[in-house]
C-alpha cells in the first residue's frame, strides 16, 4: 500500500512535456474527493480555463481495494488491445504483428496476413477492434500507417481470423485518410464501432507546420474524426457539411492526434482524447459536425514556447474540451468501465498515459468531469491502450510491453 503523498510526488516527477507523439497495487479503503488537484507542478503557460472544472478539478481516492497484476511482460510495443469473446486478448505491435493473449500470460506466434506497415517515428499497427459478432463472423478492423508511392496514410482495414487464429484472411484497406504526407507523426489511431454498427476512427493532422491547418479543412480527412460502414463508405446519419469539397465520410473536425476513442456505455456518445502541444492535452465530447478548434485554439503553446497561432483559447463557434491537462499527461487509448465489481467506477472514463506515466481515472457527472484520479503511478510505465474484458477486469498495455489486469482484491 502506498502513501498517498508519496503516489503524488511520484506523478509529478515523472511528469514531461508532451513528446511529438506523443507487481500489485491496492489502494486504501479511504477518501473520495478532497478538492486538491492531483496535478502540483505549474502550468506551462498563464491560459485560463472556460469554466469551472475544465482543469485541474478535485482528486478523488477509489475506496473500493483493487489490485493489479502483470499477466505477461513478453509483448513488444504493444499498441492497440481488444477482448474476444472467451476473454482472451487481441493485441496490436507497433512494427506491425497482432498476438493472442491468454489468461495466463502465454502470447501466441503473430499472426499473418496483414498489409504492410510503416513503423517508422509514431506509425505502425495502431487500434483495433473486434466486431460485436466476431464469435460468428469472426471479424476484425484495425487501423494502421500504410506507405504508399506519394507518402504515409492513416489506412483503415478489416480481415477475418482464420479458425486456427495464425492468419488474418481476405485483409481488404477499406479506408485511407488522404492526402498521403512524407512524414512519420500523429496518425491518430484508434477505432470504434457505434451502436448502428458503423466505424468511427481518428485521425491526427501529421504535425508539420505544413500539415497542421488541414485539421481545420473539410477537403481533407486529416485531424478528423472518421465516420464509415464496416465496407468502407461515409455512412448514413453523417453531418451535412456546406463546404465545396467536404468529405462525407467527415463527423467531427479541428483535431491534433487524436489517440483516444471511447463510447458512454449509457448515453451511446463518443468521447475523444488528443494530445496537446506543451499543455493543452484534451477530452472532448464529440458533437456531429463540430469544430474543436485546433490549430485556432489551444490551452498549449509550441514545444519552443512560443504561442500557437493567436495564442488564443476560445472562439465562436470552435468547442470547447470538457476537460484538458497543462502540464499534459499524453492521453492515448480510453474506456469507460461499465462493469460491477468495482461500483464506484460505473461509468468512470479510464486514460492510458504516455508521457503521465499512470492510467487517468474521470468521474464524469452531466457531462463535466468532478474528479480525477492517477492510478498504477509506481509503475513507470508508460499506458498506451486499455480496455474492459468480459470478466469485468480493466486491462492495459504499456510501451515497454507489459498487459496489466486491474480487478479488484
Amino acid at each position: 500500500m502506498k502513501n498517498y503523498l508519496l503516489i503524488v510526488l511520484a506523478t509529478t516527477l515523472a511528469f514531461t512535456a508532451c513528446k511529438p507523439e506523443e507487481t500489485d497495487n491496492t489502494t486504501p479503503p479511504t477518501g473520495s474527493n478532497n478538492g486538491t488537484p492531483v496535478e502540483t507542478s505549474p502550468p506551462n503557460s498563464a491560459y485560463q480555463p472556460a469554466f469551472a472544472g475544465q482543469t485541474r478539478v478535485g482528486g478523488v481516492r477509489t475506496s473500493t481495494g483493487f489490485q493489479s497484476r502483470v499477466v505477461t511482460s513478453s509483448l513488444t510495443s504493444p499498441w492497440g488491445i481488444a477482448a474476444l469473446p472467451d476473454g482472451r486478448l487481441l493485441v496490436s505491435e507497433k512494427a506491425g504483428t497482432m498476438r493472442i493473449v491468454n489468461s495466463t500470460g502465454q502470447v501466441s506466434t503473430p499472426i499473418t496476413g496483414l498489409p504492410r506497415v510503416n513503423p517508422a517515428g509514431q506509425g505502425g499497427l495502431l487500434g483495433l477492434r473486434v466486431d460485436p459478432s466476431f464469435a460468428t463472423n469472426r471479424m476484425v478492423y484495425w487501423v494502421f500507417s500504410e506507405p504508399l508511392p506519394e507518402g504515409n496514410v492513416t489506412a483503415v482495414a478489416k480481415g477475418r481470423l482464420a479458425a486456427d487464429e495464425t492468419r488474418i484472411e481476405d485483409a481488404t484497406v477499406i479506408y485511407r485518410a488522404t492526402p498521403a504526407y512524407n512524414g512519420t507523426l500523429h496518425y491518430g489511431g484508434r477505432i470504434v464501432i457505434d451502436q448502428a454498427g458503423n466505424l468511427l476512427i481518428s485521425t491526427g493532422e501529421r504535425s508539420d507546420l505544413v500539415t497542421r491547418p488541414q485539421a481545420q479543412s473539410l477537403t481533407s480527412g486529416l485531424g478528423k474524426i472518421i465516420r464509415i460502414t464496416k465496407e468502407g463508405v461515409p455512412a448514413s446519419g453523417n453531418p451535412v457539411l456546406t463546404q465545396t469539397g467536404a468529405r462525407p465520410e467527415i463527423y467531427s473536425y479541428g483535431h491534433r492526434n487524436p489517440q483516444g476513442l471511447a463510447i458512454h456505455p449509457v448515453t451511446a456518445e463518443l468521447w475523444q482524447g488528443e494530445h496537446g502541444p506543451r499543455g493543452g492535452d484534451e477530452l472532448n465530447r464529440v458533437r456531429s459536425g463540430a469544430n474543436y478548434g485546433w490549430p485556432t485554439i489551444s490551452y498549449g503553446i509550441e514545444y519552443s514556447g512560443q504561442r500557437i497561432g493567436e495564442g488564443i483559447q476560445q472562439r465562436e463557434g470552435l468547442e470547447q474540451p470538457v476537460y484538458y491537462w497543462d502540464p499534459v499527461v499524453s492521453p492515448s487509448g480510453m474506456t469507460f468501465y461499465s462493469g460491477n465489481r468495482i461500483p464506484e467506477w460505473q461509468n468512470n472514463l479510464f486514460i492510458s498515459a504516455l508521457s503521465g506515466m499512470h492510467i487517468v481515472r474521470l468521474v464524469i457527472e452531466n457531462n463535466r468531469v468532478v474528479g480525477e484520479e492517477r492510478l498504477l503511478v509506481s509503475e513507470n510505465q508508460r499506458f498506451r491502450d486499455i480496455t474492459q474484458g468480459p470478466d469485468g477486469a480493466l486491462y492495459a498495455i504499456t510501451d515497454q510491453g507489459r498487459l496489466y489486469r486491474i480487478d479488484r482484491e
